[in-house]
C-alpha cells in the first residue's frame, strides 16, 4: 500500500520489536495507525512516540 508500512518495517526504522509496535498501535500512541483485519498499517511519516514514563521519573536531583 502507498503511504503505508508494516509493523515490521516500523520495528526495523524505529529500532524497537515488533511486537512493541503493535503494543503502540493497540494503545493509539501511533498517529494514523490502522488495523486491516489482522495486521497494522502504519503511516510512513509516522515519528516513534516518546516514552513519557522514563521522563517524568528522571528527576535525580533529590541528593
Amino acid at each position: 500500500m502507498n503511504g503505508y508500512i508494516t509493523v515490521q518495517e516500523a520495528a526495523k526504522k524505529w529500532n524497537i520489536t515488533p511486537r512493541q509496535v503493535q503494543i503502540l498501535c493497540k494503545s493509539n500512541r501511533i498517529a494514523g495507525a490502522t488495523r486491516m483485519s489482522r495486521i497494522w498499517i502504519i503511516p510512513e511519516d509516522a515519528e516513534k512516540p516518546t516514552n513519557d514514563k522514563r521522563k517524568a521519573g528522571s528527576t535525580n536531583d533529590e541528593c
